[in-house]
């Protein structure tokens, strides 16, 4: 049986852009669509009039929007299935259970509020860093948003968090028939750790030194990215690849990846079950200020 993209809908403008992203995205994969609603309404009940005897008017909202989110999925994707739910629980509970049962789980960038323009939401990103599925957050521009770019990038960390990572990213540029780009950040060693101004100079002095030391670092560099590409092998004959070792931070270089992206995967290692994901904080800054959409794919190994 396969498992559905599942998509959390708020009826904020997020949540409508994440449902357009999964559709095509379940046109594309030729998986199920699954349109979740979670909210305490029950709280709100003596607070808020009732339109009818046994439903609270929060419910029907629920309904309301969820229909809304059905009918928009319906018409960008006539192909695909589509089924919906609305539970009266906590959505950040809601959504990781149904992480469980899912092939990936799509969420807009963040919910209603003032700062709504500006960062992830709460609920957003507390079930980035713990659902067992990976999860896509919709977020940057349109173009970027409707694949206009034709481009996946995979961020290359470390051995652990990758293998996943990298065939969720080649998997994605086959559904999409477009490039894969990864992407691997090194950076030269801090002067620190070069031989001091007043040392004597020895085999070409400072300058070879540290010569040596950069290459030395984007060697290893290019050994995390053979040894994370490695895993698919030659299961995705059709995928063009293309390799970019790029000098500087890593959260200056994915962040200029994204601009030209259609989706920045990333791996995450895990934590003990109950503590979820370990998210760093290039990741936490790719999900706060990326341009493109970005997936988190949770380590299994």
């Amino acid at each position: 049986m396969e498992l559905p993209l599942v998509v959390g809908v708020d009826g904020s403008e997020g949540s409508m852009q994440a449902v357009d992203w999964a559709a095509a995205e379940a046109e594309r994969s030729g998986l199920p669509l699954r349109l979740v609603h979670a909210s305490l309404w029950e709280h709100y009940e003596g607070v808020r009039p009732r339109l009818a005897a046994d439903r609270p008017s929060e419910q029907i909202r629920a309904e309301n929007l969820v229909a809304t989110a059905e009918e928009r999925a319906n018409r960008l994707a006539a192909d695909v299935k589509v089924s919906t739910d609305i539970q009266p629980e906590d959505p950040v509970t809601v959504l990781l259970r149904e992480a469980r049962e899912a092939t990936l789980l799509v969420l807009g960038p963040r919910g209603h509020g003032p700062v709504a323009s500006m960062l992830l939401g709460s609920v957003s990103l507390a079930v980035a860093a713990r659902a067992r599925c990976p999860v896509t957050i919709v977020r940057g521009e349109e173009p970027n948003r409707l694949a206009a770019h034709r481009r996946v990038v995979l961020g290359i960390g470390g051995p652990a968090s990758s293998a996943d990572a990298t065939r969720f990213a080649f998997r994605e540029a086959r559904w999409r028939d477009c490039e894969l780009v990864a992407v691997r950040a090194w950076r030269r060693p801090a002067r620190k750790n070069l031989p001091h101004p007043s040392a004597p100079l020895v085999d070409g002095g400072r300058a070879a030194h540290a010569d040596d030391r950069a290459r030395e670092y984007r060697q290893q560099a290019d050994a995390y990215m053979d040894q994370a590409l490695a895993v698919v092998d030659d299961e995705y004959p059709d995928v063009v690849l293309r390799r970019r070792l790029m000098e500087g931070t890593a959260r200056r270089t994915l962040l200029d990846a994204t601009a030209s992206a259609d989706l920045l995967v990333l791996g995450a290692k895990r934590r003990r079950p109950a503590l979820g994901l370990r998210l760093s904080r290039v990741q936490h800054a790719m999900l706060h200020h990326a341009a493109c959409p970005v997936a988190v794919v949770p380590a299994t190994d």
